[in-house]
């Protein structure tokens, strides 16, 4: 696949996923891999796509003054903390079972967002519990290779935060771990600079549709179905692949 294919993909997975609040690298990462990609190449690259699509929802939600950054920066800055710690400990974990650890995520990432329903009375919120989720989501999702926030989007709705809530939080803090963790693969990985760039190009144009779409045409719950059947789909295939080797 061209350049040009690459960055279509991205826009394509990145319009799903913002829509969604998240990241896209978790689906771009085994689809980059399966045509060919480094693993830890697909990791950065997914990282920083996951880094463009979710802070471009940000600056939009900014603009729309629909976000709560005292009580979700605590959050943000243990993500930006500990998700390079994740992403350094890659170099030492076989990447088979990193690659097993990372389609069991994404089974375990689908379930959560399509039948996780839960409505918490209480609402913990205090900084002591943002940083420890922080700290916890950071470190897995750097040594995956991921942003987080399709780990977050279950435990903040589990933690008592507005489901409709939880999408512009979460499109807030996984801007720093992903980042911070991009730069920690980029110390050690071969970077491909026209791949970057083509994902990046990709993912912001698709922030930018899918945001809207979110705000004003979709509901979530529609939006959720979609992500969590593609990722199902690329954990099935991603195990084949694995159980084939």
């Amino acid at each position: 696949m061209d350049y040009a294919g690459y960055a279509l993909l991205a826009f394509f997975l990145s319009v799903l996923f913002s829509m969604g609040g998240a990241g896209s690298g978790i689906a771009l990462i085994p689809l980059l891999s399966f045509f060919g990609v480094d693993f830890n190449l697909a990791k950065a690259v997914g990282l920083f796509s996951g880094f463009s699509t979710t802070a471009t929802s940000t600056l939009l939600n900014l603009r729309r003054k629909v976000l709560d950054i005292p009580t979700v920066l605590p959050l943000a800055l243990s993500l930006l903390l500990f998700a390079p710690l994740g992403a350094q400990l890659s170099r030492f974990v076989n990447p088979l079972a990193v690659k097993w650890l990372f389609a069991l995520f994404l089974l375990f990432s689908a379930t959560m967002m399509l039948f996780f329903k839960k409505e918490a009375k209480t609402r913990y919120d205090k900084p002591w519990v943002m940083a420890l989720l922080g700290a916890l989501v950071g470190t897995l999702a750097g040594l995956l290779g991921v942003g987080g926030g399709n780990m977050l989007l279950p435990l903040l709705v589990l933690l008592g935060f507005a489901p409709k809530k939880v999408a512009v939080a979460v499109s807030f803090v996984v801007p720093f771990s992903a980042l911070a963790s991009f730069f920690s693969y980029a110390v050690f990985v071969t970077m491909d600079w026209g791949l970057l760039g083509a994902c990046a190009l990709g993912a912001v144009a698709g922030a930018n549709v899918g945001n809207r779409l979110l705000h004003e045409h979709l509901t979530q719950r529609q939006v959720k179905k979609v992500i969590a059947a593609i990722l199902y789909l690329l954990a099935f295939r991603m195990i084949w692949q694995l159980l084939a080797a």
